[in-house]
């Protein structure tokens, strides 16, 4: 009670120690609270890799390329993004549900409340990587964060690489090209535009996911507008307070779902007690009639 915890989470016995590859923040966040959110993310991944190694056969076998696209160019990230798209088997289509997507490629995916100038992070820890990234904010934020962290995994920036690309902007480009090909840009917006309407920006994030705003810097990466026109659409964005809150409705966030499942899974074979279970999920299990 003094300590506002519960019995079980004293008697953890799993420990993890992880090394932090990216920290998107804001310089506004102070190392306080970095630090905060880092025993937030050790304290569910904790609760994370117990459940895992309760659950027989739980474990996934990760698909992911880590370092292998290597980048000296900007199109060396579009076609990073494409030959990841290429082995997942994606196509070109939308992706329904990217959070799934990369739980089921064996990536760990965690949900950090409660830091408004935290974006999200990316880390090794016992030969698995992990995405936290903050909850609470759009879907179409989430995705691109998601992805634009995904980028920090799989690129491998090289020495002789274009000056101008350096880590985030590659991270940038990558999770833009991941989510919209760019054949499937032009497809839908044309090889050259002078002007793009508003509301046609609405229909393509719902579809793709992808923010208005990261639609008019995709359309600018592959040419389709000038920079003068981004340039002219990103001042009536913030003329009009879009920069921050686009118009429309919200794009649905994501929920991680595998941790969920494992302890639900391990609930119904009675591996573990209702209490355990709900200590694991860090909430109460409703009761359904």
């Amino acid at each position: 009670a003094a300590l506002e915890t519960t019995i079980e989470s004293l008697l953890r016995s799993t420990s993890v120690i992880f090394e932090i590859k990216t920290f998107r923040k804001h310089p506004s966040l102070s190392d306080h609270a970095a630090d905060a959110i880092g025993a937030q993310v050790q304290e569910w991944l904790e609760r994370y890799l117990m459940i895992e190694r309760m659950v027989p056969d739980a474990e996934l076998s990760a698909d992911l390329p880590v370092g292998d696209y290597a980048v000296s160019s900007w199109d060396d990230i579009e076609a990073a993004a494409k030959n990841l798209r290429k082995r997942w088997q994606l196509g070109t289509d939308p992706i329904d549900n990217l959070m799934s997507l990369l739980e089921d490629k064996g990536i760990k995916i965690g949900l950090i409340s409660g830091h408004e100038s935290f974006d999200a992070c990316t880390f090794e820890v016992e030969d698995c990587h992990v995405i936290a990234v903050k909850a609470g904010i759009p879907g179409d934020r989430q995705r691109f964060d998601l992805a634009h962290e995904l980028g920090h995994l799989v690129l491998n920036l090289q020495d002789d690489r274009d000056p101008k690309i350096d880590e985030e902007k590659a991270a940038h480009r990558f999770a833009g090209a991941f989510l919209v090909p760019a054949e499937m840009a032009r497809r839908e917006l044309g090889s050259t535009r002078t002007r793009i309407d508003v509301h046609e920006l609405m229909i393509l994030k719902r579809k793709y996911g992808l923010s208005m705003n990261a639609w008019i810097y995709r359309a600018k990466d592959l040419g389709i507008i000038s920079s003068n026109v981004a340039g002219r659409l990103f001042g009536y964005f913030k003329k009009n307070g879009w920069d921050k809150e686009e118009p429309g409705e919200a794009y649905p966030a994501e929920v991680p779902l595998r941790m969920d499942t494992l302890v639900h899974r391990a609930l119904a074979e009675e591996a573990i007690s209702r209490s355990r279970a709900e200590e694991f999920l860090g909430r109460a299990i409703p009761v359904l009639a």
